[in-house]
């Protein structure tokens, strides 16, 4: 499905550090599936002793998730199918899948997601926000601080227009508890929620 070039999905980290070459970008929704920080981070962001999160595509019947659709030409499909592979496969948590994403010019297009597999042992779908704050404080693994990457994906989801209470609750939160609460309430249009 990507001889001839393909789409992918970017919902957290692929939205500010895709990694791969890419000639065309939407911001697109996918019905469906939320963006959730439901997977324990045990390489990247967080170690096996001490797990950070991540976020994933979770299941969600009458939920739909805003990201952005990067479309890979085919010169480049084999060598982007691969790093991206290797960099979301790592544990084998996510599972590739194909789903119809609409475009922000109305167009529908079908792109590879990475989906969270709820049977995986890192699946923690359903922490309260507050214990998420605390855990992405907290953690860091081999690509840096858990919070970095929540404040990058929230101020680039911002930037692109696209609102998600959860994390804008979530980037206020974990700055306040790294002292960084100034910072935060001035970049971070935030309204408090109870669950993600």
């Amino acid at each position: 499905m990507t001889e001839n070039g393909f789409w992918v999905f970017g919902y957290g980290s692929l939205i500010w550090n895709p990694g791969f070459p890419h000639s065309r970008r939407h911001i697109a929704r996918l019905e469906g599936l939320a963006r959730s920080f439901c997977m324990r981070s045990i390489h990247h962001r967080g170690t096996a002793a001490d797990p950070g999160l991540v976020l994933a595509l979770d299941t969600a019947p009458a939920a739909s998730c805003h990201g952005v659709a990067f479309f890979v030409e085919p010169e480049h499909a084999e060598n982007a199918l691969a790093g991206l592979r290797e960099r979301e496969l790592i544990s084998s948590a996510y599972v590739e899948q194909w789903h119809d994403l609409t475009l922000d010019n109305g167009s529908t297009v079908r792109a590879l997601c990475y989906v969270i597999d709820r049977d995986h042992v890192q699946y923690c779908g359903g922490l309260p926000l507050e214990e998420q704050a605390r855990i992405i404080a907290r953690a860091h693994g081999d690509k840096g601080p858990n919070s970095d990457y929540l404040f990058n994906t929230a101020r680039h989801l911002r930037e692109l227009g696209i609102e998600d209470a959860g994390l804008n609750w979530l980037e206020q939160r974990v700055a306040a508890l790294l002292g960084q609460a100034g910072a935060a309430s001035a970049a971070a249009r935030a309204h408090p929620v109870t669950s993600s």
